[in-house]
């Protein structure tokens, strides 16, 4: 009898450690990770990797809803053909600001949804094969996209996945919306 308490009182405890955030507490999350982009409607395009980083806060609303917001740099873009150039890469970065609503489905597993304005930095197009960069590439100034993904937070580090669907343009000469793709590894600290 005494070995099932024991067990009992181990799996109890175990429970209690990985159970969600409490209901009205806030954290924040440092992340870092990796974004894979392209340009949609431009051809013989090639992803562009690079590094996408940041802060975001989160508020957990009930035992499986909580809202986020967070400001990350991110760098995106595409490698190929691009406007007047060949064998390019187009490096448009990014400060985003993602709005998330998350679903917690089980503990620690999210599901998420939301809407990301972002704020372009840099617009420039680098010629691979002469190493120049052109600085004339007319993107647009904000760029809106739909965040979808998933995380799984274990002993408060939290791995997120996450796609950026664009829904404007992204350059002022097409048709273009950015497609991004990231992964990043985070901490959350309770507030």
């Amino acid at each position: 009898m005494k070995k099932i308490l024991v067990v009992a009182a181990l799996m109890l405890s175990s429970v209690s450690t990985f159970a969600q955030h409490a209901v009205g507490s806030f954290n924040l999350q440092p992340k870092v990770g990796v974004s894979i982009a392209n340009l949609t409607e431009l051809k013989d395009t090639d992803p562009r990797v690079g590094v996408v980083a940041g802060v975001e806060g989160e508020y957990q609303a009930s035992d499986i809803i909580s809202v986020s917001a967070g400001v990350l740099y991110s760098m995106q873009g595409a490698k190929g053909n691009i406007g007047n150039s060949n064998d390019a890469t187009n490096r448009l970065d990014y400060i985003n600001v993602p709005i998330m609503a998350n679903v917690y489905v089980v503990k620690g597993l999210a599901v998420k949804l939301g809407v990301q304005p972002g704020f372009n930095v840099s617009n420039k197009i680098k010629k691979n094969n002469l190493n120049a960069v052109d600085n004339s590439i007319k993107a647009q100034s904000v760029d809106v996209s739909i965040p979808v993904g998933l995380s799984y937070e274990y002993s408060n580090f939290q791995l997120d996945a996450r796609y950026n669907w664009g829904v404007s343009k992204a350059l002022k000469w097409s048709d273009a919306k950015n497609s991004v793709f990231q992964i990043t590894l985070g901490y959350k600290f309770d507030l």
